[in-house]
């Protein structure tokens, strides 16, 4: 009998599959007749599944080669071949366990002349003209330079997209000294200054300089992500006392708008290992967008709890919610949407730099939206960092 653990294959000359002898279903690999068999070949082990075939056209026999085969588009196997001629056809056995793919190859040969008959028939059967075989090796010399090309374009496109974060790092460091200069002057002629058309203009110029500065340091806060330098610093963080601190710290912004700000915290949870300035910036983002968001006399609520091995942190507001067609590209970089309640205006930055911060931390961040209702925004952070490459015991 058999062994039910490998791949057997009947190929004509061309090497195209003619006849599936064995494949069983443990093995997950979607196969069909008239196909080459270098199709099964992973991206990257095309050359080794042609150089198989060459030589057991040439030799006779082939044993013992190594093919990456594609289970799907992200799952890939390693088989270990053996093929051999029976009569005008080629026998391609395979298996993971290499003695199991010599045993089958071993009892595939012992097929007896009435069987060989068959195979010969089904081969003239199946067997197809100079012109079709042409065709796919055309075909196939296409699909390699069209990889090729890929390969190229993609290592341009990194190019490039490295300069564009030096760029961007260059200017927005350039950028926010003299920024932070005129937003010191306006705050100090605005406490000198008794005329009140002067406070006027010397308010908006202190409000654009604020938004700019913002601008600038979201700016530097993707230039540095999208680099791969973004480290964590873990220590233990009381988050109940952090989260209080942040409902605190925006109380006078939610003030200015009649919103009432409260936390609804666990503090029996124990303390976690995490970044805690960068924790604050999700929290004071997220903070920031319930308010900006939500109409004057209402409220916007913060939670703590865990939930298994994390700690699960919300925000919630009864603002307008979010529009189907922006859910998708919520979290994506430079995404401009609605203006805040209040015309507030946004960078288009902070969620995408909330979401990187957050799976840094090995975490997730989801919301839940309905027009008319509001958001939700949900943050679960492991208890045990996952992000072991940066984490280091506090001490």
């Amino acid at each position: 009998m058999i062994d039910k653990t490998g791949l057997a294959l009947l190929c004509n000359a061309e090497g195209v599959i003619i006849e599936i002898l064995s494949n069983p279903p443990e093995l997950e690999i979607n196969l069909e007749t008239g196909v080459l068999f270098s199709r099964l070949a992973a991206a990257g082990s095309l050359a080794k599944a042609l150089s198989f075939l060459t030589e057991v056209r040439s030799k006779g026999t082939a044993f013992d080669h190594e093919i990456n085969v594609a289970i799907s588009k992200t799952h890939i196997k390693t088989f270990r071949f053996i093929g051999g001629t029976v009569n005008e056809t080629m026998l391609v056995v395979g298996s993971e366990d290499g003695a199991i793919a010599h045993q089958m190859y071993e009892e595939m040969m012992r097929i007896n002349n009435e069987q060989t008959n068959s195979l010969r028939n089904l081969l003239k059967e199946q067997s197809r003209s100079d012109s079709l075989y042409n065709e796919l090796s055309y075909l196939n010399n296409e699909l390699v330079a069209m990889q090729r090309e890929i390969a190229k374009k993609n290592a341009e496109l990194e190019r490039l997209n490295e300069e564009k974060n030096h760029f961007l790092g260059m200017a927005a460091h350039d950028l926010r000294n003299p920024l932070h200069t005129i937003l010191g002057f306006s705050d100090f002629l605005l406490e000198i200054s008794s005329d009140p058309e002067q406070q006027k203009f010397l308010q908006i110029i202190r409000d654009v300089s604020q938004f700019m500065a913002h601008l600038v340091d979201d700016l530097l806060d993707v230039s540095k992500i999208e680099a791969g330098n973004l480290r964590l610093d873990y220590e233990p963080v009381n988050l109940a006392s952090l989260i209080r601190r942040n409902v605190i710290i925006n109380r006078p912004l939610a003030a200015r708008k009649q919103i009432e700000l409260i936390y609804q915290l666990d503090e029996t949870l124990p303390t976690a290992l995490v970044d805690s300035a960068k924790l604050e910036q999700v929290l004071n983002n997220l903070i920031g967008n319930a308010i900006k968001f939500s109409e004057p006399n209402n409220k916007v609520v913060v939670s703590l709890e865990q939930t298994a091995e994390k700690f699960l942190v919300s925000v919630a507001d009864n603002g307008f919610g979010i529009a189907p067609e922006q859910k998708s590209r919520l979290f994506q970089p430079f995404q401009q949407g609605k203006r805040g309640t209040e015309g507030e205006k946004s960078t288009g930055l902070g969620l995408a730099i909330v979401k990187r911060i957050v799976k840094k931390h090995g975490g997730e961040i989801w919301f839940e939206s309905e027009l008319g209702q509001g958001t939700t925004f949900f943050i679960a952070i492991p208890v045990q960092p996952s992000d072991e490459e940066n984490y280091a015991p506090y001490s």
